[in-house]
């Protein structure tokens, strides 16, 4: 069985790339470094690194050690945190989401914490492919998908739906090809995805997003109507994003013929134990979707 506290040194060396500077991070000397590197080799009975001078780099079985040592390592620290405290509302809860739905969710999770104030929310608005690597990576305990991660380190539950709908400026009432050609696009982390959903459903001429002139960026969330309602091009939003822009009189919102409804997935990485906390929010955010965002 590889031993702990070696393979820890072992992974600190890795990713600090310094024998010194890992026997400072780890309150060690620099033999005593070398001593579990060399134990741990012969342990395994293998090498984990060529050395060059004061230099290294890793063998191929290094690498792999690393890979998984990585993941054995966080292991062992939720299995610590989970014996050492697992109150129900006591703890850290990292949490992401895109920016619509943390919109709504994000002030209803603080009412939460303000009920159980043991409780410490840390809350990320992300777009999908960041949340997704960071549920990977266990950076984050719970994270809210719009599109069904096919990771296999994770588990989704479909929890609620969120309509699609194009905004503009108010000074327009019919929407047609011609008319969004001509206004152009205001962009925004998630708009290729929420154009394709839409656009393709409701117009034969869509191919993909850059078929549009590109009129405008932002990736705050609450900023992302701002160019629109200035008339400076339109986009495409989740609803409650669209609601909770500021200026409702200068935003014309446009149900198209055919609805489309992106659906939010809440997930989490399988590979380590939910600590009660967790879990809590998890139930918690669950039931409010449900019951605020399902039709």
């Amino acid at each position: 069985m590889i031993n702990q506290l070696l393979l820890k040194t072992f992974c600190t060396l890795v990713e600090v790339g310094h024998f010194t500077k890992t026997a400072d991070k780890l309150f060690m000397t620099q033999s005593g470094v070398s001593q579990h590197i060399k134990k741990l080799e012969q342990q395994l009975d293998t090498a984990l690194l060529i050395r060059d001078g004061k230099s290294f780099s890793l063998t191929d079985a290094g690498k792999q050690l690393y890979h998984k040592g990585q993941e054995l390592l966080r292991s062992w620290d939720d299995l610590e945190k989970l014996i050492k405290l697992d109150e129900q509302h006591q703890g850290q809860v990292k949490i992401a989401s895109p920016g619509s739905v943390g919109l709504k969710l994000y002030p209803y999770l603080l009412g939460v914490q303000q009920a159980h104030p043991q409780l410490i929310i840390d809350y990320i608005f992300a777009p999908n492919k960041q949340i997704e690597q960071n549920l990977a990576d266990r950076k984050i305990d719970l994270g809210l998908l719009t599109d069904l991660s096919q990771l296999s380190s994770l588990i989704s539950k479909k929890v609620a739906i969120e309509p699609l709908v194009l905004i503009t400026a108010n000074t327009l009432d019919v929407i047609n090809w011609q008319t969004l050609m001509a206004l152009g696009f205001i962009s925004h982390p998630d708009a290729s995805h929420h154009g394709r959903l839409l656009l393709s459903k409701n117009f034969s001429e869509f191919e993909h997003i850059e078929q549009f002139e590109h009129k405008g960026f932002s990736n705050q969330i609450s900023l992302i109507l701002e160019p629109v309602s200035r008339g400076l091009g339109f986009t495409i939003l989740p609803l409650y994003a669209a609601k909770a822009f500021h200026q409702q009189h200068l935003i014309k919102i446009h149900h198209l013929e055919y609805s489309v409804n992106e659906s939010l997935y809440l997930c989490f990485n399988k590979h380590g134990a939910m600590a009660n906390r967790t879990r809590f929010i998890a139930e918690s955010v669950s039931d409010y979707l449900t019951e605020q965002i399902a039709p």
